[in-house]
């Protein structure tokens, strides 16, 4: 990487910090600062769902997945998954969102279920989101530090990584303090714009640095069945199979995109019902061509590489061999970068770079800030002015980011994929809170008590199932879900016979 790169990249993060900063005048209210006043076009909120979608891990992760040795285009399977869950929410959850004003999702369950619903949802949201944000924040702080070392080998990793999150979190911090909910929205929409072009702009160097260009990657492909889509298997410990895409992706997209404030708000931050749907379901098609453009990204960084002429490499991934699957690598979030900051020619280099950046810096503190105010706070001081819970929100957001760079820096020890990690700890939480708004709209005779010991139930299964069993994170939100859901349909009929019993003696 060159000077030029480097000013591209810098570039990039002032740019944004000035942005949000721009729209500090903006917001007065809560209503402002939380939904945007409820007036962001639905393209601007389509964009920003496949933006947050998107994020780092990604950008980063995916392309990995089909670099690494059996690794294929199975990852769709998921994908498929996520297009019905779209449907599911724009005709189950969306019409609820638009009953009432609501800030937050968690509010629903409060109107439902009671305060204690609302805040054991909202606390394992804000608990969840925390942690797969700072997984996020790492992830991309590993990028910065690759650029930082091309200039000045030798410096210590460690010290570049920790001081990139630092660096990364303060630009997300600020530009998220000034600019509320709707700064948020259009960093995002200009964040897609640039992940996408550099994205396209790596895969036209990688098809101008292989033999054969095109043709020859798609023969490297097919030859090691890097196009294989589909795998029919019943089995829980898989990753990516059909049945596991199909149904733990409907459910993980129904969690992450109809219960969690980190989606849903972007929606709230729209009048209609039916403006929200058509961002939802449109964002699903945009989704599914990236995750396809990714996944070949990954296809053609395997031909660029080319490990499959390595003497280890047949060895590579067989347990007790030794030798890493994602050989020459220690990890499949390392090739991206690799060849983004050693292959690409200038300008290019940061302008991919500041793509990640882009894909990074889709801030959840606002939606973190949110729902700690609203579901929280407020529960507990009813009578305080919209001035002070601005004043409250703003603090909430510099100390949220604070905790999220702090968790980047914990999890630097960790060896697991950033994707797979992020995905299980949003799976785990995101299925108990799923599931009570199922509970919520199809159990008409459940009440706080039986939601309550739904959620308790399913949270220690997915805490066994996650420590103590190997069942793969595609099904977490499904088992997580259903496990809430039905406890709560017994304890309505055990605590309903139990009443009846009291009031027949």
């Amino acid at each position: 990487m060159q000077t030029l790169d480097l000013i591209i990249i810098f570039g990039y993060l002032i740019g944004i910090t000035a942005f949000g900063i721009w729209f500090s005048g903006k917001q007065e209210t809560t209503e402002d600062y939380f939904v945007g006043d409820r007036n962001v076009p639905w393209w601007a909120i389509a964009m920003s769902i496949v933006a947050t979608e998107t994020s780092t891990i990604t950008f980063v992760s995916v392309p990995g997945v089909a670099f690494a040795k059996g690794g294929n285009f199975e990852f769709l399977q998921l994908v498929f998954g996520y297009m019905l869950g779209r449907i599911v929410i724009s005709l189950v959850f969306i019409p609820m969102y638009f009953k009432g004003e609501l800030q937050t999702v968690y509010q629903l369950l409060g109107e439902r279920f009671g305060t204690k619903v609302k805040m054991l949802a909202s606390g394992l949201f804000v608990i969840m989101r925390n942690i797969a944000d700072g997984i996020r924040l790492l992830l991309t702080a590993f990028v910065l530090a690759a650029v930082y070392a091309s200039f000045n080998p030798g410096t210590d990793s460690n010290t570049i990584v920790v001081g990139s999150v630092i660096l990364l979190g303060i630009v997300m911090i600020v530009f998220t303090f000034y600019g509320g909910i709707e700064a948020v929205i259009w960093v995002e929409v200009v964040q897609l714009v640039i992940y996408i072009g550099g994205a396209i702009a790596a895969a036209f160097v990688l098809l101008n640095n292989i033999e054969g260009g095109f043709a020859g990657a798609l023969a490297i492909g097919e030859q090691f069945n890097k196009f294989n889509v589909f795998d029919f298997a019943w089995d829980s410990t898989k990753t990516y199979t059909f049945w596991a895409g199909i149904f733990g992706g409907c459910f993980l997209t129904m969690s992450t995109h109809g219960t969690d404030q980190y989606l849903v708000q972007r929606y709230l931050c729209t009048k209609k019902p039916s403006s929200a749907s058509f961002a939802l379901l449109s964002s699903g098609a945009v989704v599914l061509g990236q995750f396809i453009g990714f996944l070949f990204i990954g296809v053609l960084l395997f031909a660029f590489y080319a490990p499959y002429n390595l003497p280890e490499y047949a060895q590579a991934g067989v347990s007790g061999s030794g030798v890493r699957a994602t050989l020459p690598f220690l990890k499949t979030d390392q090739v991206f970068p690799n060849f983004i900051t050693e292959h690409m020619p200038p300008g290019l280099s940061g302008l991919v770079v500041a793509a990640i950046f882009a894909a990074a810096l889709s801030s959840s503190l606002n939606s973190i800030a949110a729902t700690a105010v609203n579901d929280l706070y407020k529960p507990f001081s009813r009578n305080t002015s919209d001035k002070h819970l601005m004043k409250i929100s703003g603090w909430l957001t510099v100390v949220i980011g604070i905790v999220q760079i702090s968790l980047a820096i914990v999890f630097m020890s960790s060896e697991e994929s950033a994707l797979g990690l992020a995905l299980s700890v949003a799976s785990l939480i995101n299925g108990p809170i799923l599931g009570v708004f199922l509970v919520g709209a199809f159990l008409k005779s459940a009440r706080e008590i039986h939601a309550l010991t739904g959620m308790a139930a399913s949270i220690l299964l997915m805490l066994y199932i996650l420590l103590g069993t190997k069942i793969a994170w595609t099904w977490y939100a499904l088992i997580g879900s259903i496990t809430t859901f039905s406890v709560a349909w017994l304890a309505t009929l055990v605590f309903s016979k139990n009443i009846k019993d009291e009031v027949s003696n």
